[in-house]
C-alpha cells in the first residue's frame, strides 16, 4: 500500500494532536545490549502473559535507556499511573510483572530502579509504597532487607501495613548515602536513614504529612538528555512514533523558515563541536563544505564506532535512528548536498537494520526524495557497511572505504570539505553530532548553548565501563567534573574498591589519575591532562589494575589496527610495543623509558593520521602519572640481577 507523502500541514497536525495515551503501556529496551541480556524472551513472556489474562496493555519495543547494568529493562506506565522502571528482568519476572504489577498493583522486589526526579513535598497525596536500598559501599553487609523488615514492623505498630507497602529497590540512583528510602507516588527521597528515623518517617511523614528536611535528598539527576532524549521512550521502528515526539520539526523549520546560511549561523550560535573526538566546530565544517563551487556535494554520517568498550553511537542509531537521519538531512540542506551516506560498521547489524528502515519509511512518506515538504530541497541517503577497520573512523580512510578502495588515510590538505568522496566537497559528521542537530534547529542555538561551558557547549554522551558499580550510558552537560560522572551517576568503583584512574578517549586517549578526577569534562581540560574527549569512552580502573598493562593493551590495539601506510606509526608503534613487553616481562632497562618517550614524540609529530598521532597518549599519560610502576618493573629486574650476582659470589666462596 502506498504511503501518503507528508506535507507541512500534515506534520503540524501530528505535532498539535497529542496521541491518546494507553490506559496501560509497557516498553521493553530492545537494543543490542538488552537483546543480549534476554530482552526478546522478556518481550515474548510479557505478550503471552498479557494475552493469557486478557488484559489490554500496549506492549512495544524501544531503544536503550542507558541502564546497561540493569538489562533487560522494562518501563511501565499509563493513564493516571506513575511510570516505573524495572531492571534485570527475565521471562519469569516478566510474567510476575503482568500479574502482580499490571493486574494487582504491586511492585516487584529487587527490580525497581527508582526515578531520579525526586520530589520535595508530598503533594497532598497519601503515600502508598516505599522503596528501600542500602547504598553503603560495604557489599558484604547489605542492610536493605534488614531495614525493609524494620519499616514493615513499624508500619504494623502504627496500623499502616495495609496502606503502605515496602519494597527492596534494585537501584536508587544514589550512592554511598547509607540507607535510602523513596516514598511513592511523591518521589520524596530520604538518605542516611537510621533505625530511629523510621518511626519519624511513619509518624511525621506518612501520618502527619510533613517532610523530614534533615533527611531529604534535594539533589537531582546530573544528567541532561538531549542526544538521548528519545532513546527508551519511542519505538525506533516507527516513523509515527518519532513524529509524535516532535520529530522533523527541525527539518521543517530549516526548509520553510531559514536559508542554508541561516542554518549554519544557528549552528554557530549553538557552539556544537564534533562529537567524534576532534571537537571541530560543526558550523565551520559545514561552511567550508558549502563555500566551494561544485556540481555535487555529499554528506556522510560516521557510524564507524571502534573504541573498545564504546557503545554511544550504536545506542543512538538503535534507539533514535530518525533523529540521526534528520540531522543528516539538515546538514545536507545547509551545504547544498543531494546525496548522503551512513557509514556503519557491519558489527552493528541492528543499527544498520533500523537506519535502513528509517530511510525506507522517509522515502515512502516523501521526507526523502525530490522536493521534500514542497521545497526545492531534494535529498536521498544510503547505507554503506564498514568491515571493522578501526582506522576507517578517520575521514579520508572512511572515504576510501566507501569508494571501494583500501581503507587507509590520505595526506591533508586537501580536506574532505574541499575534495572528499569521489573528489566532491564532503561533510562528515559523527552520529552523536547529527543527533543533536535536529533539536538545535527546533529549540534554537541559544538554548543549546545554555548547557556546558564557554568553549565546550552542550552535552556529551559517555559509555562508562570497567571497574565501576553501574556501567551505563550517560549524557551530561559539558563542564561537569569527571568525579560526578563516575561516583554520583555510576556509583564509583565496584565492590567498594578504590578508583585508581579513568581512561577517556579510548585507544587515542589518556589515563587520568584519581587526584585529577575533579577536572571538568571539556575538550581543553582533558587535553591539558594528556587525554582527549574522544567519541565518549570512559573506562574506570581500580587499584588492582596495572597501568603498564593498560598502556600495553591500548598500544597493542593501535598496532593491530594501524593501516601501515606511514613509517612513524607502522614502525614506531611496533618498536614501542616491544619495549613495553620487555619491561612488562621484567627485562627492561631504565634507558628504555627514554627511548619510549622519543618514539612517542616521533609518532605524534610525523604520523599521517590521528591514529598514529594519538596512539602514544595512553603510554605518555601512564608514564606521566604512574612512572613508578614502570620503574618498579625495571628495578625488579635490577634487584633480581643483583641477587643472582650475590648468589654466584656465595657459591664461588663455597668452592
Amino acid at each position: 500500500m502506498e504511503t501518503k507523502r507528508l506535507t507541512t500541514s500534515d506534520l503540524d497536525a501530528i505535532w498539535a494532536e497529542a496521541p491518546a495515551p494507553a490506559k496501560m503501556w509497557i516498553r521493553v529496551g530492545m537494543d543490542t545490549g538488552g537483546i543480549a541480556a534476554g530482552a526478546r524472551q522478556v518481550y515474548d513472556a510479557l505478550i503471552d502473559a498479557r494475552d493469557d489474562l486478557g488484559l489490554k496493555i500496549d506492549i512495544r519495543k524501544t531503544g536503550s535507556l542507558g541502564l546497561s547494568y540493569a538489562d533487560p529493562v522494562v518501563v511501565v506506565g499509563g493513564v493516571d499511573r506513575p511510570t516505573v522502571v524495572f531492571g534485570a528482568m527475565d521471562a519469569e519476572s516478566a510474567r510476575d510483572l503482568i500479574v502482580r504489577h499490571c493486574r494487582d498493583g504491586y511492585l516487584l522486589e529487587d527490580r525497581v530502579i527508582a526515578t531520579h526526579e525526586r520530589g520535595r513535598d508530598l503533594g497532598g497525596q497519601p503515600q502508598v509504597a516505599m522503596l528501600v536500598k542500602d547504598t553503603s559501599p560495604r557489599k558484604n553487609q547489605d542492610r536493605t532487607a534488614f531495614f525493609q523488615d524494620l519499616i514493615r514492623e513499624e508500619l504494623g505498630v502504627h496500623h499502616q501495613q495495609a496502606k503502605v507497602r515496602v519494597y527492596r529497590a534494585k537501584d536508587m540512583g544514589l550512592y554511598q548515602k547509607g540507607v535510602c528510602v523513596q516514598l511513592l507516588p511523591s518521589r520524596v527521597t530520604y538518605t542516611n536513614v537510621s533505625g530511629p528515623d523510621i518511626r519519624r518517617m511513619i509518624e511525621e511523614t506518612l501520618q502527619g504529612g510533613q517532610v523530614l528536611t534533615d533527611l531529604l535528598e534535594t539533589a537531582g539527576d546530573p544528567q541532561q538528555r538531549i542526544v538521548l532524549r528519545n532513546c527508551g521512550l519511542i519505538d525506533p521502528d516507527e516513523l509515527q512514533s518519532y513524529l509524535q515526539a516532535g520529530g522533523y520539526r527541525g527539518l521543517k523549520r530549516a526548509l520553510t523558515e531559514m536559508t542554508p546560511e541561516q542554518v549554519i549561523e544557528e549552528m554557530k550560535v549553538s557552539g556544537l563541536r564534533g562529537r567524534g573526538g576532534a571537537g571541530f566546530p560543526t558550523w565551520l565544517k559545514w561552511k567550508l563544505t558549502r563555500d566551494p563551487v561544485a556540481d555535487r556535494k555529499i554528506v556522510i554520517c560516521n557510524g564507524d564506532e571502534g573504541d573498545p568498550g564504546a557503545f554511544m553511537d550504536r545506542s543512538v542509531l538503535e534507539g533514535d535512528p530518525h533523529a540521526v537521519l534528520e540531522g543528516l538531512m539538515i546538514s545536507a540542506y545547509a551545504i547544498g548536498a543531494e546525496t548522503g551516506f551512513f557509514y556503519i560498521r557491519a558489527e552493528y547489524p541492528l543499527a544498520v537494520e533500523r537506519i535502513q528502515r528509517a530511510i525506507d519509511q522517509c522515502r515512502a512518506a516523501g521526507l526523502l526524495g525530490r522536493n521534500i515538504l514542497g521545497s526545492d530541497f531534494s535529498f536521498d541517503a544510503q547505507v554503506r557497511l564498514g568491515a571493522g577497520a578501526f582506522v576507517c573512523g578517520e575521514e579520508t580512510a572512511l572515504i576510501a572505504s566507501i569508494e571501494g578502495r583500501r581503507g587507509s588515510p590520505e595526506p591533508r590538505p586537501p580536506y574532505p570539505s574541499v575534495k572528499g568522496l569521489w573528489g566532491k566537497p564532503t561533510s562528515i559528521n559523527n552520529v552523536e553530532t547529527l543527533a543533536a542537530v535536529s533539536v538545535i534547529l527546533d529549540e534554537g542555538g541559544e538554548w543549546y548553548a545554555g548547557f556546558g561551558t564557554e568553549k565546550s557547549r552542550g552535552t556529551k554522551v559517555f559509555a562508562v565501563t570497567g571497574k565501576v558499580q553501574n556501567p551505563q550510558l550517560v549524557e551530561v552537560p559539558m563542564g561537569i567534573p569527571i568525579r560526578t560522572v563516575i561516583e554520583d551517576v555510576c556509583g564509583g568503583a565496584d565492590h567498594g574498591a578504590r578508583i585508581k584512574a579513568v581512561q577517556t578517549g579510548g585507544p587515542s586517549g589518556g589515563v587520568i589519575p584519581l587526584d585529577k578526577l575533579d577536572t571538568p569534562v571539556t575538550y581543553e581540560s582533558l587535553q591539558a591532562l594528556g587525554s582527549i574527549m574522544g567519541s565518549g569512552g570512559m573506562l574506570v580502573m581500580d587499584e588492582s589494575d596495572s597501568m603498564v598493562d593498560v598502556a600495553k593493551f591500548y598500544l597493542g590495539f593501535c598496532v593491530e589496527e594501524s593501516c601501515g601506510k606511514c613509517a612513524p606509526c607502522r614502525i614506531g608503534g611496533f618498536q614501542m610495543l616491544k619495549l613495553l613487553e620487555k619491561i612488562h616481562a621484567g627485562n627492561g632497562d631504565p634507558d628504555d623509558l627514554g627511548t619510549i618517550r622519543d618514539i612517542c614524540h616521533c609518532m605524534k609529530t610525523a604520523s599521517l593520521c590521528g591514529l598514529g598521532q594519538t596512539a602514544p597518549n595512553p603510554v605518555l599519560s601512564t608514564l606521566q602519572y604512574f612512572e613508578e610502576e614502570y620503574l618498579d618493573l625495571v628495578d625488579k629486574r635490577r634487584a633480581t640481577s643483583a641477587n643472582q650476582k650475590r648468589e654466584a659470589i656465595t657459591q664461588w666462596e663455597r668452592v
